[in-house]
């Protein structure tokens, strides 16, 4: 197997190298090693911990190889997800998004005290899913990207409880110098200008050791503007004294929301024998993004009005390897890998302030306890100054892996995979709301309850939190084929779950007490929350492939998933526990025409369970609860092909049917059953043609794609949907839907000896599709401002390529 697999990496490198631009799938076929007849579009993928072809899996499985992304121009998260239909995700730029599957979603996810992620991440056979938001990793010599739909927890576990995805990167090919580089000028029709350049080298540096070596520097211009904005505060009963008058002009500017991402991957690998190898690796990425993402309509297309410079700077490392090699026949894996990943944001969160003074005006004495002395701060002259509060956020996430595997050979009629997985990811969350100015004035604030902490100069509200989860599990998935015809595939995962939650989170008193008792601990203002969370069960997985012929294929399947439970940070509340998912799968995998054609799919049904959900507490301070009842998901998902000589057209769709299937009845109100699970489109497709001229010494080439999606709820609640009266008496706008939007992507090139010359278009007529929404703040007041996540702007692009 070792040897098909070192021919499998080679080949998809040979593939590569050729040509960057061949037709979606048809160009896949040489890079597997598949017998002659093998049908266009099949690819070898890993997604059973074994390397088999994507069409023999039994399982909802979309592969995106080397020449698909590269003919779609994907390089980051939001490129390669807009050609899978059964994800959708929330985003708030680059390095802050939240993927789903197949709609398994309530619109909590994302918090850094939150609950952990439905999708697992992995990088190769490394887990890199991370609480909070996945990394965007930037793609370039990728073997091929594997979506896997539905619960995954036998192989895959926790985190996998809606779906796995998978970025499977190339590996040193040994005896044989290669390489090569992209350079690529693009701009956004309504914004800046940007390039990328690439390049990677494959050197054998003796005849059983070679290294593969990747670098990357990546510029996106912006395309959102931050105009010109001022704001009253009124600061009390409508006393003119009072009000205070600001102003955003200094950080006016056009076309802010531009990235810089670069960084490199170094992988090395040493044949010890004919049956044992080592493959270490080590990846480095550091992005740094200005600006909003998301823009406000009320404020005008692509604009926002922001009242601080905001930044992301999300940077991380990651050392993992790999020992491969045979225990008699069996083949043994040993894979291990340590992440640390840092995030330091500076955020506005100005729109608070606008609510509480707001709220504050001619409300009652409740609402001056809850809001007034958010907005009053003296400035020790007479007057006041600017509340706009803004966040400063820091996050020092690691994690820590360790999996071992057992396989029995593939051949047989009995097959067997067994194995341990140990992981241990920390969090540690030191997030600063700050008024500017409080601290230097000397002067308390009107409410004692709400003052800057001494250690913490001009901080109002604090999170100092330490967050750990570790999951322990052993698993087994065996394979019994019945007849040749006839497959029975089963597995079981056992799973233990510790996950801790220690520090502060809360508002200032006087001095160092904060809101709860002092303590010697430096690190920490006071300790707010101290809880430790536990819990062990199993995932189950059952499948029954039939083999009509050697092309078709059908399947049914059943699988379980989890997420672990955790630890709320409030004080004296209950933990929330582990929600579940079962899945019911009927699928297909076929190919007809003498391999012309290729149409596979699955229907299914998926039954969520304990669903975890997110609600905006007291001081701001999210709680985390179990939800009462559930949500089925209905729907069908399929992926086609047709291939002929150098014409091809291929396409995949979803259509997801999640709701509620019970009354959610919170403290926010009643939301019916049938509801619309948030974010996921009911309907999701895309569709590539490509003709390439493979008689002209050229081979000119012509792509063009169309991606579409319908409508989404933009949130689950309906007292965040609808328009709302709050308790001022005024109706407030809340989230509402998304539309339906259709985008058009366009690419044509020739080749020239040994370069490769594309010009492309995406979004060509710059549709203003909104993929996701989200409030400047928790409170009613914000969501009629609410902030949407668009789809890139028109963008113009010119690349050149070359291998050697």
């Amino acid at each position: 197997m070792r040897d098909q697999l070192l021919s499998a990496r080679g080949a998809l490198v040979a593939a590569m190298l050729s040509s960057v631009a061949m037709p979606a799938f048809a160009q896949e076929a040489p890079a597997v090693q598949t017998p002659a007849a093998a049908a266009p579009g099949e690819i070898v993928v890993t997604a059973t911990r074994r390397s088999e072809s994507a069409q023999k899996v039994p399982i909802s499985l979309q592969a995106l190889g080397t020449a698909t992304l590269e003919q779609h121009q994907v390089q980051s998260f939001d490129d390669y997800v807009k050609l899978l239909p059964s994800v959708s995700f929330n985003s708030f730029g680059p390095g802050q998004s939240q993927v789903y599957f197949r709609g398994i979603n309530s619109g909590g996810d994302g918090l850094d005290v939150g609950s952990l992620p439905t999708v697992g991440t992995y990088l190769d056979d490394i887990p890199v899913t991370t609480v909070g938001n996945s990394i965007d990793l930037h793609l370039y010599d990728i073997n091929r990207v594997e979506a896997l739909a539905g619960p995954q927890g036998t192989l895959f576990g926790a985190s996998s409880l809606a779906g796995t995805l998978r970025i499977i990167t190339n590996k040193p090919v040994m005896d044989k110098i290669e390489g090569g580089y992209d350079l690529q000028v693009n701009k956004f029709g309504k914004g800046n200008a940007g390039g990328t350049a690439e390049a990677f080298i494959n050197l054998p540096l003796a005849h059983n050791v070679a290294i593969r070596l990747v670098g990357y520097y990546e510029h996106d211009g912006g395309y959102i503007d931050n105009t010109y904005k001022e704001r009253t505060f009124q600061l009390d009963d409508g006393d003119p004294t009072t009000k205070t008058t600001v102003n955003n002009d200094k950080y006016v500017g056009k076309n802010q929301n531009d990235v810089d991402t670069y960084g490199g991957r170094a992988t090395l690998k040493i044949d010890l024998d004919s049956d044992w190898s080592v493959t270490p690796q080590l990846i480095y990425q550091k992005q740094i993004s200005h600006g909003s993402f998301l823009f406000d309509p009320n404020a005008g297309d692509l604009t926002v009005h922001d009242f601080i410079g905001q930044v992301n700077r999300d940077e991380f490392v990651q050392a993992a390897g790999t020992i491969q090699g045979k225990i008699s026949n069996w083949d043994f894996t040993y894979s291990a890998g340590y992440m640390d990943r840092h995030k330091h944001q500076t955020l506005d969160y100005s729109y608070y302030s606008v609510a509480y003074d707001h709220y504050s005006i001619s409300a009652g004495s409740a609402a001056k306890g809850t809001y007034y002395y958010y907005t009053k701060f003296p400035d020790g002259h007479g007057g006041y100054l600017d509340p706009d509060q803004f966040e400063y956020v820091n996050m020092h996430y690691t994690k820590q892996t360790h999996e071992v595997r057992l396989a029995s050979p593939s051949t047989g009629p009995v097959k067997v995979t067994i194995g341990a997985f140990y992981q241990r990811q920390t969090d540690q969350i030191a997030t600063d709301f700050t008024v500017a100015g409080v601290s230097e004035t000397g002067v308390p604030t009107p409410n004692t309850a709400i003052q800057p902490l001494d250690a913490f100069p001009d901080v109002i509200f604090l999170k100092r939190l330490y967050r750990v989860d570790r999951d322990t599990a052993l698993f087994g998935e065996g394979s019994w084929d019945i007849t040749p015809h006839l497959t029975l595939t089963a597995g079981i995962r056992g799973f233990h779950v510790n996950n801790s939650l220690y520090g502060f989170s809360g508002i200032g008193a006087t001095g160092r007490k904060a809101s709860c008792a002092p303590t010697s601990d430096a690190f920490y203002p006071c300790i707010s929350v101290n809880k430790d969370y536990q819990e062990s069960g199993e995932t189950h997985k059952a499948s029954l492939a039939w083999k009509i012929t050697p092309r078709q294929m059908i399947y049914f399947t059943y699988s379980t998933g989890f997420r672990p439970g955790g630890n709320d940070r409030r004080a004296g509340t209950p933990s929330y526990q582990a929600d579940r998912l079962t899945n019911y799968e009927l699928g297909w995998k076929t190919t007809w025409f003498n391999n012309h054609i290729r149409f596979n799919g699955a229907l299914f049904r998926e039954n969520w369970s304990k669903i975890q959900f997110s609600l905006p507490g007291a001081n701001g301070q999210t709680y985390l609860l179990n939800a009462p009842g559930g949500a089925v998901v209905m729907g069908v998902e399929s992926d086609a092909g047709y291939y002929n000589h150098g014409f091809s057209l291929t396409g995949s769709m979803a259509y997801i049917d999640a709701h509620l299937d019970d009354d959610f009845c919170n403290s926010r109100g009643c939301t019916p059953k049938g509801t619309q699970l948030p974010a996921t489109p009911k309907f999701k497709m895309n569709a590539t043609a490509r003709y390439e001229w493979r008689d002209s010494p050229h081979k000119p080439f012509l792509q063009g794609t169309v991606s579409h999606q319908s409508g989404t709820r933009a949130a689950l609640l309906d007292s965040y949907v609808y328009p709302a009266t709050n308790y001022l008496g005024e109706t407030v706008n809340q989230f509402g839907y998304t539309g339906a939007f259709t985008t058009f992507d366009f690419s044509a090139g020739a080749y020239f000896k040994t370069l490769k010359v594309e010009a492309f278009i995406t979004n060509a007529f710059d549709t203003r599709g909104i993929l996701s929404k989200a409030a400047a703040c928790a409170l009613a007041e914000c969501r009629a401002d609410a902030r949407v996540y668009p789809t890139k702007p028109q963008q113009f692009g010119l690349k050149l390529s070359q291998r050697f």
